[in-house]
């Protein structure tokens, strides 16, 4: 596969049409985040739920409500295009995906940025640890589990995990690293136990796609950004938009420096 080496070059592409992929391991050494887009009469309930939550939803940018430029994380990009691919939702209900989102947009709207796990996977990789997924599928297996996010308002729902294959010295390894990165879900929820989290087949994830587990290797469970998409199945908002699992905002943003 060829990479993408700069945000500007994979966001014209998907822009264009040329581009409508996965981005992990695209743009490396920049932040890539989750996106939300809700009215704005369900943003303050939605922004209480990211404060309570800040390891599936750390906060990267708010934009204003019918603005759909970052202007803080990627000036002059635009969030109606810039996505390989969004994921759509009426009532709390999906309903389709889309490559742009310009003849859905209103004055009313409102973008959140949230930080992904795939800037910690920089990390990783300069360690040498690098994602079985980036190699396997592009897309990494993520699970709903039997822990209950904390609720705002209308928006409650399990967190939602993802989950890497290691070695269980480099497991410690991953988890060190990861600590570092909080805007990007910081470190594991749990490692090794799926059972723990009511996960039932780790072959079987609700969001992306399965991965090789090798003989003596553990999985590696961090929280996933596609939690506030399975809330928004219990407070349904009339029109909600986000990224499709995989398919991220790349900022402009350094990975090592943060917001």
């Amino acid at each position: 596969m060829d990479f993408f080496r700069t945000p500007a070059e994979l966001r014209a592409a998907c822009r264009s049409g040329a581009y409508d992929g996965p981005t992990s391991g695209h743009a490396r050494g920049f932040v890539q985040a989750n996106m939300v887009i809700l009215p704005a009469a369900d943003a303050t309930d939605f922004t209480e739920f990211c404060r309570r939550n800040p390891k599936p939803c750390p906060v990267l940018e708010i934009l204003e409500a019918g603005d759909p430029e970052p202007k803080s994380s990627a000036p002059g990009a635009d969030v109606r295009t810039d996505l390989s691919r969004y994921r759509l939702f009426r009532d709390g209900e999906p309903a389709g995906e889309a490559t742009d989102i310009s003849d859905l947009w209103r004055d009313d709207l409102v973008t959140f940025l949230l930080g992904c796990s795939f800037t910690a996977e920089e990390a990783l990789i300069a360690a040498g640890l690098e994602p079985r997924h980036i190699a396997e599928t592009g897309i990494v297996p993520m699970y709903r589990t039997t822990r209950a996010a904390a609720a705002a308002g209308r928006f409650r729902g399990p967190v939602v995990v993802s989950m890497r294959p290691y070695a269980p010295a480099d497991a410690r390894r991953a988890a060190e690293i990861t600590e570092r990165y909080p805007m990007a879900h910081g470190g594991p929820l749990q490692i090794g136990d799926p059972d723990a989290l009511g996960i039932a087949d780790i072959d079987a994830p609700e969001y992306g796609a399965p991965v090789t587990i090798r003989d003596g290797e553990l999985p590696v469970f961090w929280a996933c950004g596609v939690t506030p998409q399975a809330a928004l199945a219990n407070a349904r908002p009339e029109l909600a938009i986000t990224h499709a699992p995989g398919y991220m905002f790349v900022s402009d943003l350094a990975a090592d420096d943060g917001p």
